[in-house]
């Protein structure tokens, strides 16, 4: 991980204004649509992470404390499936043992669920709208040929970005720069 160098933050005028090109992709071409979107996160990963950020604080400066409410019913939801994950012969056990307990902390945490889902609404739109951004974005944003030089980069490993490296994971690093 040594290696893995953050890429600079593009222009405004390159990632958006005057010089930015735009089109609708072909929805026929999935491949093609693919490779376009691929490249454009990783050229423009600074620029998507910055996006990204200043959306989620917009969306929390204007509703800080169903942002921190939503984040924090997420956070104990996938705590708590994850260790319900790993301990699943001590439920059962306790089920079986104590079924009216656990009949009641169902209940208990449902109410408590919804009683917030407005606050987990807020959470997830502070996510999802700078995912939903990002694809448009990386969809019909146009390659120029520098961003076609430093994806060829990257693709045969002179370079590595944090993008690169989750598109690795992902599974998508065969298409990246081709």
């Amino acid at each position: 991980m040594a290696d893995v160098q953050p890429p600079p933050l593009r222009s405004l005028d390159d990632f958006l204004l005057s010089s930015a090109r735009f089109a609708v992709p072909d929805v026929r071409d999935l491949d093609r649509w693919n490779n376009r979107i691929i490249n454009n996160l990783l050229y423009y990963q600074s620029n998507y992470f910055l996006s990204a950020v200043i959306l989620l604080l917009l969306v929390g400066y204007f509703q800080p404390f169903q942002m921190f409410i939503g984040a924090t019913v997420v956070t104990l939801l996938f705590l708590g499936f994850v260790w319900a994950a790993e301990n699943q012969a001590p439920i059962r056990r306790f089920r079986r043992n104590h079924p009216a307990v656990a009949v009641l902390g169902i209940l208990l945490g449902s109410y408590l669920f919804i009683s917030v889902i407005g606050g987990v609404a807020v959470f997830l739109f502070g996510i999802a709208f700078p995912i939903l951004m990002v694809f448009v974005h990386a969809s019909v944003r146009l390659r120029s040929l520098k961003n076609k030089l430093e994806n060829k980069l990257e693709s045969i490993g002179l370079k590595r970005t944090p993008m690169g490296i989750l598109l690795e994971a992902l599974g998508q690093e065969q298409e990246a720069g081709s």
